[in-house]
């Protein structure tokens, strides 16, 4: 007899988080074999970078770590001392491991506490306008705060507030103080991002008619706005999970900045010099952290839905597309065009150091960098590579996730492993197989990047499954492909879309940071990321070089958020438009 849906999804879930893991635990076992390099000579550069790398000394560090065993026996040990609690001893260090991680993790869910009571209080200023008005804006803001990098805004803050005014910290952990930086810097970009989520599904349920019955019976607009957000929460909580466990691991660039001894920085300095057994524990750590996070998510959504979902009366609130004022859109785009056509018609690789570090002038509008090259030249040459590139990783995720949200179960599993890793553990992982490039650096941000899209999709889709219309559309004889095509397919895959565009930048910043580690473009491709990663040195000095990548970055992002609700906008019906936002 066959099971229902409900009872084989968790098992399929649980499988999929079985094999995940293990596939992820295997490959970081493996890769001082993968990449190629002598763990034996990367350890003893660890331990003493002043020590002849003698053959004596090389096979005296291959006995003591039981290298010429080979990987599998080492993985084999490792994971029976994982049975017993024994995550092992580093080989750098001669430590045990399980101190170090737990220090990390507590260090950085510490920060990631910080950075998401930012992230909520910016989402909160992006959300009450809507439910003031109750009417959507075209979310180019939300979008551009949700493209400031993150090791910008840190580097920018630590100048500002810890070195020029000398009001907090600069580096280390030591009281809360430490953290106020740092959170700052991680929590606005995921505020715009989880703000905007928010805001863009709040409109079609301000237009319900419960909500006009509510306040012709008097309910105060605390109650109203209170129960508008009950009900868009549910598709939005695994936002919310994955954007915590975001924080916490992905926080490598921020942590390196402010010298945060977090699990994230952790992780890549046992990555680099190949200490096995402590970045075991640490990818671990965060494995079993995207777990938790995941399981308690998919708790609190059941409960958000409550009984509805199981009875399959659910009734969702219909799209409700912004009408959004052409002028935003095309403004952004015609500043785009501008500086990248502009850019195009100069040399970007011409050096001259007589210029280095000059101010923006007739002669180079958006200034030189560090070898007085121009920038406006580098970022009109690099715009093809830094959006082609993010673009096609950004429309691959949202196709695999459109896919995976019809298998709610495989992809919730998957979905906690992948969201968990730190993309530069991935970067390292992939290089190792594949060398460093451009095409290495997309394919490690695409294995991470799909997470969200997905588990927004999987939400959506049992949803939808679940609504009341949906069964009605059935029990009339309505065929599959109809609902399919009709109703599921269009409900789900605009938001999620959306979603995605709003991520396209992030994309970018993620192969840029794998570029800075040497792992994708290499200098001196004038990629934007690479703009901003070699313009940190000097950004004190020089601060044009870093916020022309920023800003152009921030406009791709509003750009695309505000192109994509216009195109929405004026697909409506005739005489059902929204109003107009701005």
């Amino acid at each position: 007899m066959r099971l229902p849906a409900r009872r084989l999804w968790p098992g399929a879930a649980g499988a999929t988080r079985s094999l995940s893991l293990l596939a992820v635990v295997a490959a970081v076992g493996l890769l001082p074999w993968l990449s190629g390099r002598d763990p034996a000579l990367s350890v003893l550069r660890a331990r003493s970078a002043e020590q002849e790398p003698t053959r004596e000394a090389l096979d005296a560090i291959r006995r003591d770590l039981g290298l010429d065993a080979g990987p599998l026996s080492l993985l084999g040990r490792w994971a029976a001392g994982l049975v017993r609690g024994d995550l092992g001893i580093s080989w750098v260090s001669g430590t045990d491991v399980g101190p170090s991680v737990l220090a990390g993790l507590q260090v950085s869910l510490a920060l990631m506490g910080a950075a998401f009571g930012v992230a909520v209080l910016l989402g909160v200023a992006l959300v009450a306008p809507v439910l003031v008005r109750g009417r959507a804006s075209a979310g180019a803001g939300a979008a551009m705060l949700a493209a400031v990098p993150e090791f910008l805004l840190a580097t920018v803050g630590l100048l500002v507030c810890g070195v020029w005014l000398g009001l907090l910290p600069t580096s280390g952990w030591d009281g809360p103080s430490s953290m106020v930086l740092p959170a700052v810097a991680l929590g606005v970009p995921a505020g715009g991002l989880l703000g905007r989520l928010v805001a863009d599904a709040l409109p079609a349920v301000l237009e319900e008619r419960w909500v006009e019955l509510w306040r012709g019976a008097g309910v105060s607009r605390a109650r109203v706005s209170a129960a508008a957000l009950r009900r868009v929460l549910p598709p939005l909580v695994p936002q919310f999970g994955m954007a915590a466990v975001g924080l916490t691991g992905g926080a490598v660039a921020v942590e390196t900045v402010f010298a945060v001894p977090g699990i994230g920085r952790t992780a890549l300095g046992a990555a680099k010099s190949q200490d096995l057994p402590l970045l075991q524990g640490a990818v671990l750590a965060l494995l079993l952290l995207g777990l938790v996070t995941g399981a308690l998510s998919a708790l609190v959504r059941r409960r958000l839905l409550g009984p509805a979902l199981r009875d399959a009366s659910l009734s969702l609130p219909p799209p409700l597309p912004v009408r959004v004022h052409p002028a935003i859109p095309l403004t952004l785009a015609a500043l785009l065009a501008t500086a990248i056509g502009w850019g195009l018609l100069r040399d970007p690789y011409a050096v001259n150091t007589a210029v280095r570090l000059a101010p923006p002038s007739w002669a180079h509008p958006l200034g030189t960098d560090g070898l007085g090259r121009d920038v406006l030249a580098r970022l009109g040459h690099g715009a093809a590579s830094t959006v082609g590139t993010a673009a096609a990783v950004c429309l691959l995720s949202l196709v695999l996730s459109l896919a995976l949200g019809f298998l709610p179960g495989i992809a919730a599993g998957a979905a906690d492993i992948a969201n968990a890793l730190p993309p530069v553990i991935v970067g390292i992982l992939v290089a190792a197989v594949a060398g460093p490039g451009t095409g290495g650096a997309a394919f490690a941000v695409a294995l991470i990047s799909w997470p969200p899209l997905a588990a927004h999709a999987a939400a959506l889709v049992q949803e939808v499954r679940a609504s009341g219309f949906l069964t009605a559309q059935r029990a009339i004889g309505a065929p599959p492909s109809w609902i399919l095509t009709r109703h599921v397919l269009p409900t789900v895959a605009a938001p999620v879309a959306r979603h995605a565009l709003l991520r396209l930048p992030g994309i970018a910043l993620a192969l840029a940071s794998l570029g800075f580690l040497g792992l994708g473009a290499q200098p001196p491709a004038p990629e934007w990321g690479l703009l901003l990663d070699e313009s940190r040195a000097y950004v004190e000095r020089a601060p044009w070089a870093a916020l022309s990548p920023a800003i152009a970055l921030a406009l791709l992002a509003g750009l695309a958020v505000s192109g994509a609700a216009y195109a929405q906008g004026g697909a409506r019906t005739p005489g059902k438009e929204a109003p107009v936002g701005v």
